[in-house]
């Protein structure tokens, strides 16, 4: 594939531009790929481009050599075709390889299975569009070749692809609520996020869908307008509520026997990166938290809250609710 230069500026710039995808990922791509700009190679983002020059680039796939770790469990695919495959991440199970990760990770069990994948995200992360929390369960999505990474990319940084997620909290909300407050790396406790004035923007819409038979915890479906880390967690914690699992921001039991934060992708929606069509796809519960709702609330509810209603519904009037803290 090839473009030509419009002006006088960085390659990774003119890259982005021309291709019209986030500019992170075409640093990690011409870094570990290479581009030919006049047909000399160039590995270097910052490389000076001239207006006229001709900047070519081959949108490879991964090759990968039997060295991952060992695997002993399996992932339920929902949805695959030539160019990307959405699955239900289980809890408990880390996305990508990192130097304090020694157990198998989703990127591990994807090259075990021989699945051919996108190299824009680097090394440890082929295929690898976005992630969830390792305790978080449900939707994710993965592309099979770089085509596909860049169009998904794209959609994920317009927000045309996202994902509404299903939240156990101790509290219940007072009122369906948007938050609209900054995030940052917690100045006190490296392990957490907190709002903070000079962090970055970040807004969540959470609204209420079921009661518990007890009253004290809630059912919630929460949306997010920005993907900041433990974004949701953060942002409940803000208003005094914290997800059922979550001790890391606030909810603590004694007698809790809730080994994970239960929180769930619940439905992914996106367009197809080669047709353009919607996709919109619900995930399965797994049994922690299906078990928890079948002991705790109606079913007859719950199926016709979230299982046989139009989500998006839920979300349509979010402008008109109230931005401050319940």
């Amino acid at each position: 594939m090839e473009f030509t230069c419009s002006a006088n500026e960085r390659l990774d710039i003119a890259m982005s531009r021309a291709l019209n995808t986030p500019r992170n990922q075409i640093e990690k791509f011409i870094k570990q790929e290479g581009v030919l700009v006049n047909e000399k190679i160039i590995k270097k983002p910052s490389f000076k481009v001239g207006e006229g020059d001709a900047v070519s680039y081959e949108l490879v796939e991964a090759k990968f050599q039997n060295n991952f770790a060992p695997i002993d469990f399996d992932i339920d695919i929902l949805y695959e075709d030539d160019d990307m495959l959405v699955i239900n991440k289980p809890p408990f199970l880390t996305v990508h390889p990192a130097p304090s990760v020694k157990e198998a990770t989703l990127v591990d069990w994807l090259k075990f299975k021989g699945i051919s994948l996108s190299t824009l995200s680097g090394e440890q992360r082929h295929g690898i569009v976005h992630r969830i929390d390792k305790e978080t369960s449900g939707a994710l999505v993965v592309a099979k070749n770089n085509s596909a990474h860049l169009a998904l990319s794209v959609q994920l940084e317009d927000k045309s692809m996202g994902r509404y997620y299903v939240a156990l909290i101790d509290t219940p909300l007072k009122e369906n609520i948007v938050v609209d407050l900054p995030i940052a790396r917690n100045p006190k406790n490296r392990l957490k996020m907190t709002v903070i004035e000079d962090g970055r923007e970040a807004k969540s819409a959470f609204c209420k869908i079921a009661l518990s038979r007890d009253g004290k915890s809630e059912l919630i479906l929460a949306k997010l307008f920005s993907g900041r880390t433990h974004q949701i967690r953060v942002h409940l914690n803000s208003l005094s509520r914290h997800i059922l699992g979550d001790s890391l921001y606030g909810f603590k039991s004694q007698n809790s026997k809730i080994p994970r934060v239960m929180l769930h992708a619940y439905m992914l929606y996106l367009k197809h990166p080669r047709t353009g069509k919607l996709l919109e796809i619900r995930v399965p519960f797994f049994d922690d938290f299906r078990l928890y709702l079948e002991k705790n609330f109606n079913k007859e509810e719950l199926h016709e809250k979230i299982d046989s209603s139009d989500i998006n519904l839920y979300f349509s009037p979010f402008g008109q609710w109230m931005s401050k803290k319940s």
